[in-house]
């Protein structure tokens, strides 16, 4: 096996040295996820950063300013809505709950502003059609898939091009988490389907293991096959508390994935190939090392890749993309398959038999 197989990890084989101006934030959405993580990494850029949170709460949205290096401007949705501070943002990092997105897509759309949003793009391939036509031809859009700046994800995708490990076969892939231990509260968006949309362990990790496989692959799902249930009182509203789903894909390699909200952390991500296979373990959950191990013809190799600050990557690259007019991906089509298919996930589920993925909705 060369060895610089596993030493290449590129870390930005995006970027430029093109000196550029930081794209300016509206942060919409002040979780604890845009608090803790998107928010820091933006301070810690130097190609973006805050100057303006959203939120439903003008307290709030005033005490995250304050807490912040940069923002200095602090506004309600409604006032967002009605095109408030327009002059202190380029750009706007969407991170309410799924069924929210398509409101401040649109509007941020309608001011000219580039879209950062989180994934799933929204809780239905209706609602994310609409983002794309809001989007397309009028302002940039990416659908916010960290893994996709992740150096070790790049490199397998990478692997997987050059023929490292023959023609891709198999694909295995998972994400579980105790949900009510992180939140203790069931009253919750993620469990509330008028938020989330048709389940909890599927929208919100199954989507790990399923657009990463796509990444890697350079493929599209043309077929799933899905199993769930839910015991715990806490999940009686969604079908999913734990799931397994299958994907054909339509290069031909088939995929065997997991997810749960009520299971021990998690995460793995494996590509078997006709002559070797390549992984990635822990894979999914940010701020873990990650080990990535490549096997050719019987031999194994393992490394730990450099560990970088996966949101920090996500807004640079953004950012970067976004001043020098390139293109984005995932784009806001890639996102639309994605709900797609979980939609047809979740129909095999329910009705216990193979369902196509089709935009046809």
């Amino acid at each position: 096996m060369d060895a610089r197989a596993l030493s290449e990890f590129g870390r930005r084989d995006w970027e430029t040295d093109t000196d550029l101006e930081p794209v300016r934030f509206a942060m919409i959405g002040l979780g604890w996820w845009t608090r803790e993580e998107a928010i820091p990494a933006t301070e810690q850029s130097d190609r973006c950063e805050t100057t303006v949170v959203v939120s439903g709460d003008h307290d709030k949205a005033e005490n995250v300013a304050e807490a912040s290096e940069n923002a200095e401007v602090a506004i309600t949705y409604d006032e967002f809505h009605d095109g408030a501070a327009t002059d202190e943002y380029d750009a706007v990092y969407i991170a309410t709950p799924n069924a929210k997105h398509l409101e401040f897509v649109a509007s941020a759309a309608a001011f000219g502003k580039a879209v950062l949003c989180e994934k799933p793009m929204e809780a239905t391939p209706e609602r994310a059609r609409r983002i794309v036509e809001a989007c397309e031809g009028e302002v940039p859009l990416m659908v916010a898939y960290r893994m996709h700046t992740e150096p070790a994800v790049r490199r397998a995708r990478e692997l997987v091009a050059e023929g490292a490990i023959g023609d891709p076969m198999l694909v295995h892939g998972s994400m579980s988490q105790d949900l009510l231990e992180i939140f203790s509260n069931p009253d919750q968006w993620r469990l509330d389907p008028d938020l989330s949309g048709p389940g909890a362990s599927v929208m919100d990790l199954g989507i790990y293991p399923l657009n990463t496989a796509r990444f890697v692959l350079d493929a599209d799902p043309v077929e799933v096959s899905a199993l769930a249930r839910s015991e715990g009182e806490e999940f009686a509203d969604v079908p999913d508390e734990v799931a397994t789903f299958e994907v054909r894909f339509d290069d031909g390699t088939l995929a065997a994935c997991s997810a749960s909200q009520h299971a021990n952390r998690s995460s793995h991500l494996k590509v078997v190939g006709t002559d070797g296979e390549v992984s990635i373990e822990p894979a999914f959950f940010d701020r873990q090392a990650r080990q990535f191990e490549l096997e050719v013809n019987g031999t194994r190799a393992t490394v730990e890749p450099e560990q970088v600050d996966q949101m920090l990557e996500e807004f640079d690259y953004f950012a970067h993309q976004v001043r020098t007019r390139s293109d984005l991906y995932a784009d806001g089509r890639h996102g639309l398959v994605d709900i797609e298919t979980m939609h047809a996930i979740y129909e095999s589920a329910e009705r216990g038999s193979v369902v196509s993925v089709s935009g046809d909705d």
